[in-house]
């Protein structure tokens, strides 16, 4: 009997020091084929620093109103390329890559100035920055899926920047991240040590969700799949979503609807495999003051596969906020 405790305590100790030594033991190879963000910024990128963190963005049009463009998950500011021009001739578009995404600096733990960049307060705190930084007092937030999630927060932090917003198949119900148990884990020298590949495991999949993302994934171009890639091709990108997955965290907006009284214009495609079509139809009706149009034969990011529908809602939704 003994003896066999004695194996038993061996096979313990073995596994232990398996989970605790073990993950530091996998190799983690470098990036390749990063470039400096100079080289992969289109002509009319711009950039801007704030608190430290410079910002990628791009802009159209002029006058009143505003309206400031928050891309989702996993995108950048290429999925406003089919929009931006024609909601230029109704105001100033500005359109800008959230932390972790894109072209804006991606500043790992310690490297950062003040908060956390990659929390969503964080993010609504920047998005008014943003529109400090070219000069505007308030603006319309159009927000696509995640995006949706910080225009929202953006309206309830800083009610008096938001003059209105439009959500487009919007993660105001779900996507809160990791669950809270799972999130101490996450936080382990062991994890931080394979998170990294965990990022790089993800962006692989990252052709199949795009496809969930159109309706018609047929559709897709390698013109597209190349917009999307730019991203990744950033310096110590894989790191920088870790960072961001760390900082995920459960949201309390749908118990705020009601205080988002503000002029809301909530779109959705009618085959939306990311944030169901029934939440975005359940977000109109629990919101005071909105507006539902649903668009046909469209998926989650209807500014690019039905840009010409988007458009018709946005424009006259917004001119009839004048």
């Amino acid at each position: 009997m003994n003896r066999t405790w004695r194996v038993v305590a061996g096979l313990v100790v073995v596994l232990a020091l398996l989970v605790l030594i073990g993950p530091f033991l996998v190799p983690v190879p470098a990036l390749q084929g990063t470039k400096p963000v100079a080289d992969l910024a289109d002509q009319d990128s711009r950039f801007v620093t704030i608190d430290g963190l410079d910002v990628h963005y791009k802009t159209s049009g002029q006058g009143e109103p505003v309206l400031l463009l928050l891309h989702g998950f996993a995108s950048n500011t290429f999925t406003w390329r089919e929009v931006m021009g024609s909601l230029s001739e109704i105001g100033t578009v500005v359109a800008f890559d959230r932390p972790s995404s894109g072209l804006t600096e991606r500043p790992l733990a310690g490297e950062w100035e003040g908060s956390n960049p990659y929390t969503r307060d964080a993010q609504a705190d920047l998005t008014v920055a943003t529109m400090e930084a070219v000069g505007a007092e308030d603006a319309v937030l159009v927000g696509n899926s995640a995006g949706g999630t910080i225009a929202a927060l953006t309206a309830l932090r800083h009610p008096e920047r938001a003059r209105a917003l439009v959500l487009v198949d919007a993660a105001i119900y779900d996507g809160g991240g990791a669950p809270s148990w799972v999130r101490p884990l996450l936080q382990t020298p062991q994890m931080r040590r394979l998170g990294p590949l965990v990022a790089r495991v993800l962006r692989n999949q990252g052709e199949r969700l795009l496809g969930l993302a159109w309706h018609d994934p047929s559709r897709i171009t390698a013109d597209i799949e190349r917009g999307y890639a730019a991203g990744y091709m950033v310096d110590d990108w894989d790191k920088a979503l870790w960072e961001f997955t760390l900082a995920s965290s459960a949201t309390d907006l749908s118990d705020r609807l009601d205080e988002l009284t503000l002029p809301v214009l909530v779109i959705t495609g009618d085959d939306d495999r990311i944030v169901p079509t029934d939440l975005s139809i359940r977000l109109a009706g629990e919101l005071p003051n909105a507006q539902l149009v649903v668009i046909d034969s469209c998926g989650h990011v209807p500014q690019e596969e039905c840009p010409e529908a988007f458009l018709e809602a946005v424009t006259g939704f917004v001119r009839s906020l004048r």
